[in-house]
């Protein structure tokens, strides 16, 4: 079966696995100053991102890639989703923003 409007094949999906679901982790280490304790809500602006394995979409969870800061977060997740073959589509919202 077949999308008329993209022309890509389409597949039924169980409640739960409609959605693309990507995982954002920072770490906490060595901002307390014991060792293997927290600091609770505090983290370093640095950490993870993973593409969750999802059956529906064909995603098999990868190795999560590393960003070191904040600013870098949009293009790690940009890479996340390219390396998993993820095409976005740009929604009402932001077609009038860039139009």
């Amino acid at each position: 079966m077949t999308d008329m409007l993209t022309n890509a094949s389409v597949a039924d999906a169980t409640r739960g696995e409609r959605m693309i679901e990507l995982r954002v982790r920072f770490w906490t280490n060595g901002i307390a100053s014991e060792p293997g304790t927290i600091v609770p809500r505090h983290a370093w602006d640095s950490g993870t991102v993973e593409l969750r394995s999802n059956e529906s979409h064909g995603i098999v969870s990868r190795q999560a890639l590393h960003f070191y800061s904040l600013a870098e977060l949009p293009s790690i997740i940009e890479k996340t989703l390219i390396n998993n073959g993820v095409t976005l589509h740009a929604d009402k919202h932001s077609q009038e923003l860039f139009a």
